[in-house]
């Protein structure tokens, strides 16, 4: 079996919405991303690339691949003090599904960025779900995920999805200090998919 073609459509469930990339989204990006905690991680090239303000919005357009993969902006309405039924949604964060190869069945979600006014919410696993969710469905069975091999944080929200460490890429690509980065690879496949499925169904209703 072959995937089929990917749709770069809207995808909204669990409190999240995750919107096809548009310029319109730069000022609630630079609003949540724009700040050093964000790149301190390894996120945009590491701390060494931080920017802010108008900077930060010159700069994200290049670096996220806009032109080559299916880039999200996340959005929610129950995040960043905005609790109202009817108030309009927050820009907390981004993801991108990139890489993808429909003959080998197989894709990729990273530039995985939010607001540090969500980490450690149902924000995270909530896009998972939604992001997966969508490979799956149209064919995709594997799908990689990766961290800069000493964030620490990251690999284990990677982890906690339920997703298997491949191993280490090393000198998988430069950070903005010049120095290079090993990447921690994992994976998640379809025959997994139900129980990581499952286990962040859970996560959610526990939230």
């Amino acid at each position: 079996m072959v995937a089929a073609a990917l749709p770069h459509t809207v995808l909204e469930g669990h409190g999240v919405r995750l919107e096809p990339y548009a310029t319109r989204h730069l000022p609630g990006l630079t609003s949540a991303l724009g700040r050093p905690d964000v790149f301190g991680g390894g996120w945009g090239g590491g701390p060494a690339a931080a920017r802010t303000g108008e900077q930060f919005a010159q700069w994200l357009p290049t670096y996220l691949p806009v032109w080559r993969a299916h880039v999200y902006v996340v959005t929610s309405r129950v995040a960043l003090d905005a609790a109202e039924p009817d108030a309009p949604h927050t820009v907390i964060g981004t993801s991108t599904i990139l890489d993808l190869t429909e003959a080998a069945e197989s894709a990729h979600i990273g530039y995985i960025a939010y607001s540090p006014a969500v980490w450690g919410t149902s924000v995270n696993p909530a896009c998972k779900l939604l992001l997966l969710g969508h490979l799956f469905e149209h064919g995709y069975g594997r799908v990689k995920l990766q961290a800069d091999a000493l964030n620490a944080r990251s690999r284990a929200g990677i982890e906690k999805l339920g997703a298997q460490f491949e191993g280490i890429a090393r000198r998988d690509a430069q950070r903005a200090d010049g120095s290079w980065r090993d990447a921690a690879v994992y994976s998640i496949v379809v025959d997994e998919w139900p129980a990581v499925r499952a286990g962040l169904e859970r996560r959610l209703v526990a939230c």
